[in-house]
């Protein structure tokens, strides 16, 4: 059967990397569980609704280029980028170097879009927080953050959540918890109420972290296969931590 040709199959795979990581970094999750169950159909369906902006097939084929060869895509952005430095030609090169966890690159680029002209564009601050949040530096985050608090991109976005880590390491508690209360929630947002907890231990305050990670694992019991694979790390870390938390006297 065609299905069972390999290299539809490496095709299908490729084509849920791209989509999944796509709408992560987008702040897109509600697309996720589609991209999961549905690779075919979710996957194009992802591609065509939010991925295309009228004419530029050639993302998804420099998609491809990424996951199965990303040093190849990053020299032919860095060649781009050569032959013509402009904004764009910038970011997907910035872009590719935070992917590929070249963190220092990709930050000098960010930095210089923004000029003058882009000292408050949404994207590149969103993908500068996410880079100074790699090499921890939190204060760095704060400024950006505050610029594009009120833009509904960042509010659904994980930089929002790295705001939130960004105020707790920089002796901003009182709004780092605000911050976290926000993001709260049942049955999602796994990772943002893991370091929740994590903040709430630094400071000594373990029942309510203790509440947070059992509440996070009881809900496990209810969560499809797919959403516990896609949480897997922060419920995974949120039962490494009640191991550590004393029993209360």
């Amino acid at each position: 059967m065609f299905y069972n040709y390999p290299y539809f199959y490496y095709i299908t795979i490729g084509l849920q990397v791209i989509c999944a990581v796509h709408c992560l970094r987008k702040g897109n999750q509600r697309w996720l569980w589609l991209i999961i169950f549905l690779p075919v159909a979710g996957s194009l369906i992802y591609i065509f609704s939010e991925m295309f902006t009228g004419n530029d097939i050639g993302k998804v084929q420099s998609g491809m280029g990424a996951v199965f060869n990303p040093s190849g895509k990053i020299k032919k952005l860095e060649d781009n980028l050569r032959f013509a430095d402009t904004f764009a030609n910038k970011v997907a090169l910035a872009d590719a170097y935070l992917q590929a966890k070249q963190t220092e690159k990709a930050i000098a680029l960010y930095e210089s879009c923004l000029s003058v002209n882009f000292t408050t564009h949404e994207y590149v601050s969103i993908q500068l927080i996410n880079a100074y949040s790699e090499i921890r530096q939190y204060e760095k985050i704060l400024p950006l953050a505050k610029q594009i608090y009120n833009l509904p991109q960042f509010i659904r976005s994980r930089a929002h959540m790295l705001y939130a880590v960004a105020l707790s390491y920089t002796g901003n508690a009182e709004e780092a918890e605000k911050e976290f209360k926000l993001l709260k929630g049942r049955f999602s947002n796994y990772e943002s109420r893991y370091r929740y907890g994590s903040f709430l231990i630094r400071m000594n305050r373990q029942e309510e972290a203790r509440k947070i990670f059992e509440e996070m694992l009881h809900e496990t019991t209810h969560l499809n296969s797919g959403e516990r694979r896609a949480n897997k790390v922060w419920l995974d870390y949120a039962r490494e931590e009640l191991k550590k938390i004393p029993n209360a006297a």
